[in-house]
């Protein structure tokens, strides 16, 4: 009889998870207009509308259209008439999958021209970041990008055209010439130290261990 040969089965490769996250401010203000039918009776979409009918031509005659005809309060009358006013159905600040195509554009605008040389350093603190935990998040802003676990306890920023600063959640850690203050502590901010780094063999044991501390505070 012929000898028959035993096909392994192939293993699914892992999937790599997404390097960018959805911001949690965006989830926020999609939370909120979630839940606006309920608590005003209509949609966004139908208050905009509305007040494109009747509410007036300027965002401060809408708001105050809003207020008077419907009891609104200011900050939620500014926030609806502004919709109003811009045009725009889905937005960066509402719309995850618009936030995370500008997410990535803001990342290449960051680092690029003269700041192009720190674009390693940026890829293997964020790799160092995400490896932290199943739990981190990193959400680009227009400047920075922060890293999440529950709050910011991290963040890179391209300061020059020749070093990028790690900031860090650290509370009272001690500084020094390396952990530097931001005085963030004495602001109430959250990000409280940071770490110039200017080449990749800065990012050492010591970098590590300071972000692993960050990451383990914010539990």
């Amino acid at each position: 009889m012929p000898r028959t040969t035993k096909v392994k089965p192939q293993r699914k490769k892992p999937s790599r998870r997404p390097l960018y996250s959805v911001h949690p401010g965006v989830e926020m203000v999609r939370k909120r207009i979630d839940e606006l039918p309920a608590k005003t009776g209509n949609s966004l979409e139908q208050w905009i509308k509305l007040i494109r009918r009747l509410g007036g031509t300027s965002v401060e005659e809408r708001l105050e259209w809003l207020k008077r005809e419907h009891g609104m309060g200011t900050n939620s009358a500014w926030w609806i008439a502004e919709r109003a006013s811009s045009g725009e159905t889905r937005t960066v600040d509402d719309d995850p999958e618009t936030y995370l195509e500008a997410a990535k554009q803001y990342v290449e605008k960051m680092y690029s021209g003269g700041k192009a040389g720190l674009r390693p350093i940026y890829e293997k603190l964020l790799d160092l970041g995400l490896s932290l935990g199943d739990d981190v998040k990193a959400c680009p802003c227009q400047t920075i990008v922060p890293l999440y676990r529950n709050h910011v306890f991290a963040q890179l920023k391209p300061t020059t055209r020749t070093r990028l600063d790690l900031g860090l959640a650290l509370r009272n850690a001690p500084f020094s010439d390396r952990l530097i203050d931001t005085g963030g502590l004495a602001k109430n901010d959250r990000i409280t130290h940071y770490i110039r780094i200017g080449s990749l063999k800065e990012i050492d044991a010591e970098v590590k261990r300071w972000l692993m501390a960050a990451y383990e505070l914010d539990k």
